[in-house]
């Protein structure tokens, strides 16, 4: 029996589990963690191609059918804890692939985009709103906060979609398998990170308002950072590309910089 407040809908099409494992890339030597086994059907089919899964599942009544189901297979790991506080710093390089609950989907992003220097790629099945979310360019109503973040760290790209129909439950949306392979360094280049991060947030918090009004609590000058950096004061959040936020937070943080900080620098 699944459990809904879990975020629990399970994929049991083997046609459609072969192509997740398909396009997750996976080599023989590799360690893959899976987020939210289930019922194992896709755990098998890593252990099939792996060196090691580490399958992390939060419900009690899952791990104990899992253990038992699993005590077969020697390179499979069950693990019973919350995947968003489970230590990835203890692994050393690993790959993820996953049908991620929904309910946690941006967190569980965020969680492991945090351990990139360990994490080589993310295999996930996520909703299709968030899937088309991650990979918006500018200009459109899905660009903003994740999609930046997202792809700050890694190129990401929608490699199919599912219809609900082929989970059980069947749930509300349709989903869609997203690939991240993440960056050796950064998409851009920026003098300070959480300021670059800070200006993004800022900008789309109020998406609808002129980037001079919407971004006006970052500096008492904020139009003339604006127009320093090549942008008009009257344009979006949602029409700025990476480079530009980029470009726009290293002038900010030039503009006031620490005590003890060299502005040239």
């Amino acid at each position: 029996m699944t459990r809904r407040r879990l975020g629990q809908h399970f994929l049991y099409d083997p046609a459609i589990l072969k192509r997740i494992v398909e396009a997750a890339g996976l080599q023989q030597e590799d360690t893959v963690v899976e987020i939210g086994p289930g019922p194992g059907r896709l755990t098998r089919m890593l252990a099939e191609e792996v060196k090691r899964v580490i399958a992390i599942e939060v419900d009690q009544r899952l791990f104990e059918r899992l253990t038992e189901e699993l005590a077969g297979y020697g390179n499979i790991e069950l693990i019973h804890a919350d995947a968003l506080k489970f230590p990835y710093d203890t692994l050393s390089l690993f790959k993820v692939v996953a049908n991620i609950p929904y309910y946690i989907t941006t967190p569980i992003l965020f969680r492991l985009l945090e351990e990139r220097s360990r994490l080589t790629s993310a295999t996930v099945m996520v909703q299709k709103e968030i899937a088309e979310r991650i990979v918006a360019g500018p200009g459109g109503k899905e660009y903003g906060v994740l999609s930046l973040m997202v792809q700050y760290y890694s190129s990401p790209a929608v490699k199919f979609f599912v219809p609900r129909g082929a989970f059980r439950p069947v749930p509300k949306v349709d989903s869609a398998l997203i690939h991240l392979e993440i960056r050796e360094e950064p998409a851009v280049t920026v003098r300070d990170e959480r300021l670059f991060f800070r200006v993004i947030k800022t900008a789309f918090s109020q998406r609808r308002k002129m980037l001079s009004n919407a971004l006006a609590s970052l500096s008492p000058d904020v139009s003339g950072f604006l127009m320093r950096s090549g942008i008009d004061p009257s344009r979006r959040a949602e029409t700025l590309s990476i480079e530009d936020f980029a470009r726009l937070s290293d002038l900010l943080r030039r503009g006031r910089p620490d005590p003890g900080d060299d502005p040239a620098s």
